[in-house]
């Protein structure tokens, strides 16, 4: 089941792993310095797709993208702002997000965060929430994009532009 937001979303059919990367292309273009991407989903649905995708657009399809499982962290040195994935699905505590440089990564580029909710009190008021399910078919997936803070108006106008179609 999808969060249960007061924020309004917009929910996203993808048809497969390239609607995916897809999302994540559109995406990367609308993210500058202290934005943050939080991706939910269960083990296996498509987080680190999305990440890697969002990571390939801004720094060249050639860039290796290893999953931060065991790092917990990667940063990427990209044109125009560099980018921070962070995996916090080994932390314990969301204080361990401090001395990983979160609050750094923030003010230095565009962060994406596989299981957000590892970050307790430390979660953004402004960010844009993903969150992948498995679609009804077997390689579909069901995304809800949920804009909170700036993020609200700068979904809807992508959405309005007909970046994103909603589904």
């Amino acid at each position: 089941m999808f969060h249960d937001e007061l924020d309004t979303h917009t929910d996203i059919d993808i048809a497969n792993e390239a609607a995916t990367i897809a999302l994540a292309v559109k995406i990367v273009d609308i993210c500058g310095v202290g934005d943050m991407v939080a991706l939910y989903g269960t083990l296996g649905v498509g987080k680190t797709v999305f990440a890697r995708a969002f990571i390939r657009a801004r720094a060249g399809q050639a860039e290796e993208v290893p999953s931060p499982t065991f790092t917990l962290v990667q940063h990427y040195e990209c044109d125009p702002v560099p980018i921070y994935h962070f995996d916090l699905y080994r932390l314990n505590n969301p204080d361990e997000t401090l001395e990983l440089g979160f609050e750094d990564a923030m003010a230095d580029g565009s962060v994406l965060v596989e299981w957000p909710e590892r970050l307790g009190s430390y979660l953004p008021k402004d960010r844009l929430d993903i969150e992948i399910k498995q679609g009804v078919r077997a390689n579909s997936r069901l995304v809800r994009l949920t804009g909170h803070g700036y993020w609200l108006a700068r979904v809807a106008d992508v959405i309005n532009e007909g970046k994103i179609h909603a589904i």
